[in-house]
This record gives structure tokens, sequence and C-alpha cells, in this order.
């Protein structure tokens, strides 16, 4: 009995292992049948081949011969369809045919990166408000400003503007001009969402934040500039694409240490440029100090700031082979087009 089972399990393992052998040839006989036809021949067998008693045709053969009958209906049908054309028609359908070619090859690594909008990005910024680079009061509440930004492909961006603030008349009393002045700051960004045109931001930054002018003009009835430096944090919604313009606003509050406590006399850690000092008429010994804007309790240390920031977006700096390839198709259409139009007139 035991004998019996045996040569069962036996006979088993052998149907078994010998079936997927008839399938792979069965499906080799399916592969060689268009070879055949093409009658393609095997090389001669070498003297070492010809000691073991086989003659065995390489293995690439078949899979060769599939392409070539591919490439082969592929030239047909380009003859077939360019039958009849001119020389200008006939350059203009290859470059499309190639064009829809490179595309499809594309296709498959764009949807999966969906363009990382971001990285390698250059900008030249111009704007309004707190990040160009200040804000303050008395009439004249944003500074206007241009900045450059460069975003890194770990989608960190440094960034430097430069603003202004001119001379102009008070907007309360005519006789009297608020005096103009400069300002810079420079920071850090972090955006994120780099896959979408719309990208979130954080910054952090230092430089001129805050300014009001004095209350008490000078001889000539000009209210002197009084500017202040500090740090500043903001909440950023940008818009960039792979277009060439960008859009930024941004929401914040700044921190100006000066600002931060009252001066005392003989202590210069407590200097506040919003302060000037006085001297009692009576006793014309003691130091007394006065705001010298209107609130009398000085400019605030903290504060509500917010901008608004256009600018140009040069393209990225290091492409993937992707972005080239794009690039190129891009000016190919671009001579293509402007080659058919000169055709047709």
């Amino acid at each position: 009995m035991l004998k019996k089972l045996l040569l069962l399990l036996c006979l088993a393992s052998l149907v078994a292992w010998a079936a997927p052998s008839k399938g792979r040839k069965a499906s080799m006989k399916k592969k060689a049948a268009p070879v055949a036809e093409k009658t393609v021949e095997a090389p001669a067998a070498s003297a070492a081949d010809a000691d073991d008693g086989f003659v065995s045709a390489p293995e690439s053969s078949s899979a060769a011969a599939k392409p070539v009958a591919d490439d082969d209906d592929e030239e047909e049908s380009v003859e077939q369809s360019t039958a009849g054309m001119t020389a200008a028609q006939r350059t203009d359908f290859l470059s499309r045919k190639k064009f829809e070619e490179e595309q499809r090859l594309d296709e498959y690594a764009n949807s999966e990166r969906r363009r990382d909008w971001l990285k390698d990005r250059l900008i030249f910024e111009v704007g309004l408000g707190s990040r160009m680079p200040f804000m303050g009061e008395s009439g004249m509440g944003m500074g206007l400003g241009a900045g450059v930004e460069y975003i890194t492909r770990w989608h960190v961006a440094a960034f430097a503007s430069f603003g202004m603030l001119p001379k102009v008349k008070d907007s309360e009393f005519d006789y009297m001009e608020l005096e103009g002045g400069t300002g810079y700051k420079v920071g850090l960004n972090y955006y994120f969402f780099p896959k979408i045109p719309i990208h979130l931001g954080l910054s952090a930054s230092y430089g001129t934040v805050y300014f009001d002018h004095d209350k008490e003009p000078d001889a000539n009835g000009l209210r002197s500039l009084i500017s202040v430096k500090g740090f500043q944090f903001d909440v950023l919604i940008a818009y960039l694409s792979n277009e060439w313009y960008y859009l930024q606003f941004s929401f914040g509050m700044y921190y100006a240490p000066k600002l931060s406590k009252k001066p005392l006399p003989g202590d210069p850690s407590t200097d506040n440029p919003s302060f000037k000092k006085t001297r009692d008429s009576q006793t014309e010994a003691v130091d007394t100090y006065t705001s010298r804007v209107m609130d009398k309790d000085g400019m605030h240390d903290k504060g509500i700031v917010f901008g608004v920031t256009i600018g140009y977006a040069l393209p990225e700096f290091f492409p993937d082979d992707t972005e080239k390839r794009r690039r190129q198709r891009e000016k190919e259409r671009n001579k293509a087009a402007a080659g058919t139009s000169a055709w047709n007139r």
C-alpha cells in the first residue's frame, strides 16, 4: 500500500512539472510563427556548440522580429499619411507627430509628480506694505518697494527688499510736510503645497518694520521721520505656477525691541526713539521724557502688518528631463506655428 502511495505522488509531481513546460512550448511556438514567416535564419553553430549536439537560435531573434515589423508598419503609415504633401507640409506633419509622441512619453511623469512649481525659482518683486518693506502711520501707511526672492528646491526662500517713503504734504495741515525715507528687510520664507498653484507660506524677517513722524515740525514746517527696526513674522498666501507671474498677500505681526521700554534717566538700555528728553523748567535739574508722536504712550512695540506683492518669476534654473523636454517641445511648436503661418501667407 505504501509503495502505491509513493508511486501516485511521484506521478502527480511529474504531471505538475510537465504542465507548465507544455504551456511554455506552446507559447514559444506562437511567438516563433512570425519569425518563420519572415524566414529569419539562425546563425550557424560554432564548434563549441557542435559538441553537445544541439543548435539553438539566439534568444533575441523572436523579440527583434516584432519591433522590425512594427517599425515597417509605422513607416508605411507615415508614407501613406504624407502622400501628396509638399515638403513644408510633410515637415509640419512630422514635427507634430514627434511632439505628440514626446507628449505621450511625458504624460505619466507629469501626472506622477504634477510639477513642483516652487523649486529653483528666482522672482523679482514690487509691492506695497509690510514686506516692501514697512508700514506705519502719519498719513503714509505703506511703503513702496522692490525686492528679490530665490526659492530653493527644498521650498525655503531667501528674500531681500528695499523700499522708500516719498516726501508729501501733511494730510491735516497744508503748511506742514512729512519727511520721506528708506528702509530694508531681509528674511526667510518657507512654502507649502508645491504641486498646486496656491502656496501657503511662513516668513521670518528682520529690518525696518514700523515708522511714524514727529508731531512737532521744525522751522521749515517738516515733520521728521521716525523709523524703527525689528523682527517680523508673517503668513503668506502666494500664487505661483510654471507661468511667469507671481502674486503674494502677507499678514503678520512685527516686534520692535527699541520700543518695548519707556526711557529712564541715566539708563541707555531703555532708549526709545519715540520719546524725547525735556528738562523741567522750574527745577532745571530733572530730565523728563515726552512722546514725539501723537500717541502719548509713544510708538507701539508690537502691531499687525500686511502687504501685497506682485512679481516676475524666471523659469526653473535646474530643470529635470521632463521639464527640458517640455521646453524643447514648446520651442518646436512655436517654430512650427511660425513656419506654418508664413507658409499660409
